[in-house]
């Protein structure tokens, strides 16, 4: 291996490579201009990598420059020969091995050259050929006794030194094979780095194909909103045309308004069509046959022959009476001519007559039930026919009849209704919108310029403040809130959720009433809602319950519900919630019919309220689904309510003979409309009803109520009031 081609080497050119690799190197005499090393050792110490310069100290350099010079300049003269003495000094010098910077003091540290701290190894060309033990020795180098001066310096001796020879005990194998490792580590890692330069490649290659793809995609998915949304404002304007058309017909067959002056004012007076002319015509031949039927009775009575009795009485007495009557009437010749009395009637005669008169009046009897049913269908489509007419009004005045997009989102379709402050349109998302359905309702909210800007901001804060109250409700028997954004400085819009049907306001002006098992249904619904309006943190009194706020799903009563409209609504949170409820600061707001009498209360300070406020407008509404009107002030307006006090009177509900109603149902309306509110159910009383509980019935021996095998005694309401 490399030790035999070391030992193959010419001794001169080994001993160089020694002097080289061990650095030893003969030192010189003290003497200027003599020489204390052969030429042997100066052409080895040139050899070596290490010079003296680089292990001496700074005069050691300029010291060895001059003596460079010199011996160049004579080197091409012959030198003298040296006496036995000098020879013998410079070998037993030279003899040592010791370097020059042997005799300087080590100092090692972390900014020192390895080379220049630590002292070399020495070694003897005997030495170089044996094969040292992998094992480390440490060898001391002690510095001669003899002083020694360099030049005119005396050389400092250097303390004692350990030098530690280590050799590894790495083959050339084991390198070869480390290398080979090493390299197909690295060949694994570059072809590593290529497969995944080629999938970072095919990875951006097929983004930028699904990037182009998604675009195409969007591109077509954009046609398809535009041609949509045309289709649909086609379709739109279609049913506009026709709804107008339809309302014009209806115009002479239901009635129209009609602008009548009075004065210097106008005002709009209603004019019912033909169908309602035609109901008035045959209402009126039918009174009139009556009255004749009623005429022709009367005259049928003086005609009614004499029972069997005194049949022989009238014929004998007759006479007299007759003669009686001429001599009180005057003369016998009376030159008047009176009208011959009616001739009697046979009883068969008479009871035939008086079967067809019966006949008759039970006739129109039946027709003019007929002609009030009539009557009664053309007043419902006669309302619808109005909400048709006033509908088509505001959508003719209205700002956005034409279709605009709101927010580059939403297509307003055609509108549903107006109230004071608000629109509110059919709207169609056309967005991939996540969080709402296609079909929506679009609430659009506008206050008149001429406000002042204190009650625009007061308006402003009142429709955010149900926005967000709306918003954070999430509850089957709620309407969802979807969105809310602001259109310019005078108008905003809420998006919430969709209902097909009708309110109950409007069914119960169609129907007039409903059953007692589709009223429960719908109370049961309302009453779940108010549950979960009460277990949220912090809980809500709606505050305006109504039937106009309950819509109903499918706009039949014995569907689902959903409750809307929280304008109203109060926040009982810890600060303004207390033991006796909290303040009531918006009085006089809200629908009379359907407030309790605390709610009218005034005095110093404002009147305190909970949740049984709802619990008051459950039992109004429970009431008015079952007979058809409402319990206080049916017919009253909300002032002539506020000015006679009628609700602060409302002391006992009163219910109708008609129609028949349970005792039950009665009961639960009692519990709803106490008087006083420590005497009224909160809202987790009337959740645990047992009239609103399943599979109830009642038994015939006792008063309590068997539900699912337990028996439940009816317990008097609770006078606590439960705080939250």
């Amino acid at each position: 291996g490399a030790m035999d081609e070391l030992h193959s080497l010419d001794p001169r050119r080994q001993e160089l490579l020694e002097a080289r690799f061990t650095g030893v190197a003969s030192g010189s005499t003290g003497s200027t201009g003599s020489c204390s090393v052969g030429a042997k050792a100066s052409t080895n110490n040139e050899s070596s990598n290490h010079s003296f310069g680089s292990l001496g100290s700074l005069s050691d350099k300029e010291s060895e420059t001059p003596e460079k010079k010199q011996s160049e300049s004579s080197r091409g003269r012959k030198r003298k020969a040296e006496s036995q003495n000098e020879s013998s000094q410079g070998k037993s010098i030279g003899g040592r091995g010791h370097k020059i910077s042997d005799y300087f003091e080590y100092q090692g540290g972390n900014g020192s050259s390895p080379v220049r701290g630590i002292p070399p190894a020495i070694r003897s060309p005997q030495n170089s050929h044996s094969h040292s033990t992998p094992s480390s020795s440490v060898r001391p180098i002690s510095p001669s006794p003899t002083a020694l001066t360099f030049g005119d310096h005396p050389i400092v001796q250097p303390k004692q030194l350990s030098l530690k020879i280590t050799q590894t005990d790495l083959t050339m194998l084991k390198l070869a094979a480390l290398e080979s490792n090493k390299n197909q580590d690295l060949e694994k890692k570059e072809g590593r780095i290529d497969d995944l330069l080629r999938a970072n490649c095919d990875l951006r290659r097929q983004i930028d194909e699904q990037q182009k793809l998604l675009e195409k995609y969007k591109e077509r998915l954009n046609k398809c909103i535009s041609m949509s949304k045309k289709l649909l404002i086609e379709k739109s304007t279609q049913e506009k045309l026709s709804s107008r058309e339809k309302s014009m017909q209806d115009r002479l067959r239901l009635g129209h308004f009609t602008t009548v002056r009075h004065g210097a004012s106008f005002t709009e007076q209603w004019t019912d069509g033909f169908a309602f002319q035609n109901l008035v015509k045959q209402q009126e031949w039918v009174n009139q046959q009556r009255e004749d039927i009623e005429r022709q009775r009367k005259l049928l009575a003086k005609r009614k022959p004499p029972t069997a009795n005194n049949s022989q009485a009238p014929s004998t007495n007759s006479e007299p009476k007759q003669r009686k009557n001429k001599t009180v009437n005057g003369a016998e010749n009376d030159p008047f001519v009176r009208p011959n009395l009616p001739q009697l009637l046979t009883l068969a005669e008479y009871h035939e007559q008086e079967e067809i008169f019966k006949l008759r009046l039970g006739q129109l009897k039946k027709e003019e039930a007929e002609i009030q049913a009539e009557l009664e269908r053309l007043e419902r489509v006669r309302n619808l026919h109005i909400r048709e007419l006033k509908r088509i009004n505001n959508e003719d005045n209205s700002q956005f009849k034409d279709h605009p997009t709101l927010n580059e989102r939403y297509l307003l379709l055609h509108l549903l209704g107006r109230g004071g402050f608000s629109e509110v349109y059919k709207s169609l998302r056309l967005s991939l919108y996540p969080q709402s359905p296609s079909e929506i309702w679009g609430r659009i909210h506008k206050w008149t310029r001429h406000w002042r800007d204190e009650k625009k901001e007061n308006y402003y804060k009142h429709a955010c403040r149900e926005y967000r109250i709306h918003k954070e409700l999430d509850h089957p028997r709620i309407v969802k809130l979807y969105d809310y954004f602001s259109l310019d400085t005078d108008t905003f819009c809420t998006v919430l959720e969709y209902c097909e049907g009708n309110d109950l306001d409007f069914y119960l002006k169609q129907h007039k009433l409903m059953s007692e098992k589709e009223a429960r249904s719908i109370v049961m619904q309302i009453v779940n809602a108010l549950r979960y309006l009460n277990e949220i943190k912090p809980p809500i009194i709606h505050y305006d319950l109504k039937p106009g706020n309950i819509l109903l799903v499918d706009g039949t009563a014995c569907g689902e519900i959903k409750i809307t409209d929280f304008g109203l609504s109060k926040i009982m949170d810890d600060d303004s919630y207390g033991v006796d409820g909290m303040d009531l600061t918006s009085q006089g707001a809200g629908t009379y019919w359907y407030l309790p009498p605390e709610c009218f209360v005034v005095g110093k300070e404002p009147p305190k309220i909970s949740n049984k406020v709802d619990v008051w407008s459950v039992g109004v509404i429970f009431f008015q689904c079952l007979y058809g009107r409402k319990p206080f002030g049916h017919n009253q307006s909300q002032q002539d309510i506020l000015q006679e006090n009628t609700i602060l009177k409302a002391t006992e509900v009163q219910f109708p003979v008609k129609p028949v109603v349970s005792s039950e149902a009665k009961a639960f309306i009692r519990r709803c409309l106490a008087y006083r509110k420590e005497d009224r159910f909160d809202v987790h009383q009337l959740a645990n009803d047992p009239y609103l509980l399943p599979h109830m019935r009642r038994s015939n021996s006792s008063g309590n109520l068997h539900m699912a095998g337990l028996t439940v005694s009816p317990t008097p309401p609770s006078s606590s009031i439960i705080s939250y």
